[in-house]
């Protein structure tokens, strides 16, 4: 579980009080351990780097009737071929479980894998312009599968772009198990 401790951007005492932008935030998240199994370095780095980066920076609106303000807890996994964001209020009361098919992502997150495995293989060998096209290619992919996610994810919650982008990189993470 990523939870920042003390002060910090991420934590409940930050900037004294329910500031516009905290309240319009995830500042805890975890994910389900078993929706996935540790990967090689690489791919474990990309995950510590997008849990961290979402904690640092994130734009998450809960949306509809009745939709809690923020600040969130939010527990991320996969059950049954499904990615499960549950929401909850910073005393851990269940605000909201939203519940998306990841089968409409798989092609994206297939090629995703695929390119990804060439730019690690490619950043052993390659030049630095073969490398940058690779990885241009890499972030466009992303850049896809992000807005997918975010389109998927509007009826439910508002997001920024960073934030449908590092919740990409989770859902491929956990999409990674067995």
């Amino acid at each position: 579980m990523i939870d920042p401790g003390g002060s910090g951007p991420g934590s409940d005492d930050a900037a004294g009080g329910e500031s516009g932008q905290r309240r319009r935030s995830i500042v805890k998240i975890q994910l389900d351990e078993k929706s996935f199994l540790r990967r090689r370095p690489e791919v474990e780095h990309e995950r510590e780097v997008a849990l961290f980066d979402l904690l640092e920076e994130n734009d998450f609106i809960l949306k509809g009737e009745g939709a809690a303000p923020g600040p969130f807890h939010l527990k991320l996994g996969l059950a049954e071929d499904r990615l499960i964001f549950e929401v909850r209020d910073t005393t851990d009361a269940l605000c909201r479980e939203v519940v998306l098919a990841v089968k409409p992502f798989r092609m994206i997150i297939k090629d995703y894998f695929l390119i990804c495995e060439s730019y690690f293989d490619a950043i052993k060998t390659l030049s630095p312009s073969q490398i940058e096209a690779i990885d241009m290619g890499r972030r466009g992919l992303h850049n896809e599968g992000a807005q997918m996610l975010r389109e998927r994810m509007a009826e439910h919650a508002e997001l920024d772009q960073g934030t449908s982008r590092r919740f990409f990189t989770l859902l491929c993470v956990l999409h990674m198990r067995g």
